[in-house]
Formats: structure tokens, C-alpha cells, sequence
């Protein structure tokens, strides 16, 4: 049976999961590489397009919106007397060299850059990184940035790759070890189900048993879907899909 074949099967069939742990294991790791390819198509795609669309909304803000600064010697200075705040796309950029705006006043913002008076407060998804120009040794203008963004933009085509296969190497690490825990896992439910497995077999079903939690958490991924108690979900499924496969497995028979 080829990979495209098991990818169906292992979707609903828990019999045939059952009938893929003699199979080799390179076939089986190969389906890994191939599911992990598969889930992350959806989270490649839309940071991929984040960063491309950021890169530009951020250029053409500074262009056209920033007024001139210049960040020498740990601080911010600029002929604005005021702090300036641009909303563009759902991303904001603040400069202010008055010290009015500080950390605090970011807490409710999602995705933002902030030129404070002392330092750069970088915020993604909620989360704030606070860095002083004087430990990143920064002696930037208003010009700098804007060459430094446009080199970024015209590099995004090699950017762009690498930070897909890097995810890629990272997530098929992770599925790696989710399959070896499930597989821990499969030891106890074998002896729940009284069959006679060993970890090998075990190992290989629960990789085709987390087909359907992958793909299914994919696809909410694609639709941009939150789904509540997501990662119990996931575990939920995968076992109960690891032991419906098992049960399929005949008994033991008992000589009298």
C-alpha cells in the first residue's frame, strides 16, 4: 500500500492502522516527514505571508508616516515633540522621544513597534520584548531603517524557505517524540486490551493513529479556527484511535 493510500486509511480505518505495525520502519518515518509536511502547510503559509505583508507595512509607514529620528547614544531624539502612533493593517508603530509612552501603555496592543525614548519595545501576539538602545549598541536614523527593511523585503525569497524548513525540522522533531510518548502509551492500553504487542508494533501504529488529530487541527489552522482544549483533544483522539487499532489485533491463544 503506498502513503497515500495509508494517509486515507489511517483517517478512519483503525483496522488497517493495526495491519501497518509490520510494515518497515523507514516506510513509517517517511510517513511522519510526510504528515508533518502536510500540517504545516497551513501555519507556513499565513506566517510566511505575515512577515512578507509586515516587512511592507512597515517600510511604507516609515516612509510616509514616521517623522525623522535619530537613535544615538542610547537615546531617542526627533523634531517631533510629541509621541506620533501610526495604525496601519493591524499593526502599530509608535516614536516617541518625550518618554510620555512607556512599556505599560503596550499591554493592550497585539502586534507593535515602539521607538521609546530609551528604548525598543517590540510586541508580537500580545507578548512585549523590551531591549535598550544602549545595550544594543543602536546608532540608527529614519533613513537607516528604511534601507534596512527594503534589503529585507528583496531577500524575503531566501528568508522565506529557510524559516519553512526550519519549522518543518521542528515539527517533525515534535511529532517524533508525540509518537514515542503514544507509543509509551500503547504499552498500557495492550495490556487494558490483553494483547501480546511490543513497542516496535506499537510504535508504528500510534504514527498512522495521529493522522486524524493532525490533519483535523490543520484544517482548523487553515480556517484561522481556534479550537478550545485543543491539545487534550489531540491526545483524546490519537489514543483512542491507538486503541481501537489494538483491539482489532487477535487474541493470544491460550493452549490448554
Amino acid at each position: 500500500m503506498n502513503i497515500f493510500k495509508q494517509f486515507f486509511k489511517s483517517l478512519y480505518s483503525p483496522k488497517d492502522i493495526a495491519l501497518f505495525r509490520f510494515q518497515g520502519i523507514g516506510k513509517t518515518i517517511l510517513y511522519i516527514f510526510f504528515l508533518t509536511l502536510l500540517s504545516i502547510i497551513p501555519s507556513s503559509y499565513f506566517l510566511s505571508t505575515a512577515l512578507i505583508d509586515g516587512v511592507n507595512t512597515a517600510r511604507e509607514s516609515i516612509e510616509e508616516d514616521m517623522p525623522d529620528f535619530t537613535i544615538e547614544n542610547g537615546q531617542l531624539s526627533s523634531e517631533e515633540n510629541r509621541p506620533v502612533t501610526i495604525n496601519k493593517d493591524g499593526f502599530t508603530i509608535i516614536v516617541d522621544p518625550t518618554g510620555a509612552v512607556s512599556e505599560k501603555d503596550l499591554s493592550n496592543e497585539d502586534n507593535a513597534v515602539a521607538l521609546l525614548q530609551n528604548e525598543l519595545v517590540l510586541v508580537a501576539g500580545g507578548q512585549d520584548q523590551v531591549h535598550p538602545y544602549s545595550m544594543l549598541g543602536l546608532n540608527l536614523t529614519k533613513n537607516d531603517v528604511t534601507q534596512l527593511l527594503t534589503n529585507l523585503d528583496s531577500m524575503m525569497g531566501i528568508l522565506v524557505p529557510v524559516m519553512i524548513v526550519v519549522i518543518y525540522l521542528f515539527s517533525s522533531a515534535i511529532k517524533f517524540v508525540e509518537i514515542s510518548i503514544l507509543a509509551f502509551f500503547g504499552l498500557m492500553l495492550k495490556n487494558l486490551a490483553g494483547r501480546n504487542l511490543q513497542y516496535r508494533h506499537l510504535w508504528r501504529m500510534a504514527a498512522y493513529s495521529v493522522t486524524l488529530p493532525t490533519i483535523f487541527f490543520a484544517i482548523m489552522g487553515a480556517l484561522q479556527t481556534q479550537v478550545p482544549g485543543g491539545f487534550l483533544i489531540h491526545w483524546f483522539v490519537s489514543l483512542l484511535m491507538l486503541y481501537l487499532a489494538i483491539k482489532e489485533i487477535p487474541k493470544p491463544t491460550v493452549k490448554e
